[in-house]
């Protein structure tokens, strides 16, 4: 899923199973043949460790060894957090999706993808995050972090990492 500042879903496939590896979802959906063919403008999508850099998708170092790099780092992982936010306030409007759908298989496409359009609107609306039991706040977070990101620590190619250069740049000047 993608989503901006305020936490809305911006794009979401679920099609796949929930033990497919986000990179190969991602590789695998059209806004990344978007991203590749420049339809995003100077649009920036940020990854966990277990997606491949690229000039339109940021990742964090893995060593950061001088405080430009540190400072690039720090602003992945605030700039991260919205996704982990955004999928907290999810599970916690839609439990069901933590703790599993009882439904045939061929409709849970259609399910997440209204619940994601559903949180969207409650957004829109200033809805308030419900609150939930202890017990249904400790399935959401142990279901949100079952799959974690698998390290891939590729050796990125240097056309990859022009926009990371740029950035660290940029914290040079701090």
């Amino acid at each position: 899923a993608i989503c901006n500042s305020n936490l809305k879903f911006m794009n979401i496939v679920a099609r796949w199973q929930g033990s497919a590896h986000d990179s190969t979802i991602f590789n695998n959906s059209a806004i990344r043949g978007k991203f590749e063919r420049g339809e995003m403008g100077d649009s920036l999508l940020i990854g966990d460790s277990g997606y491949p850099i690229r000039p339109f998708l940021l990742t964090k170092l893995s060593i950061a060894s001088t405080r430009a790099e540190q400072l690039y780092n720090e602003s992945i992982i605030r700039t991260r957090n919205c996704i982990e936010r955004s999928f907290g306030v999810y599970k916690r409007r839609f439990p069901i999706l933590s703790v599993g759908i009882n439904i045939n298989v061929s409709k849970v496409e259609s399910v997440v993808v209204a619940t994601a359009v559903l949180h969207n609107i409650a957004i829109d609306l200033n809805e308030i995050v419900p609150n939930i039991s202890t017990e249904m706040e400790n399935l959401i977070n142990l279901s949100f972090f079952e799959q974690g990101a698998e390290a891939q620590n590729r050796r990125p190619n240097g056309a990859n990492e022009i926009t990371r250069n740029t950035l660290i740049r940029y914290f040079e000047t701090m």
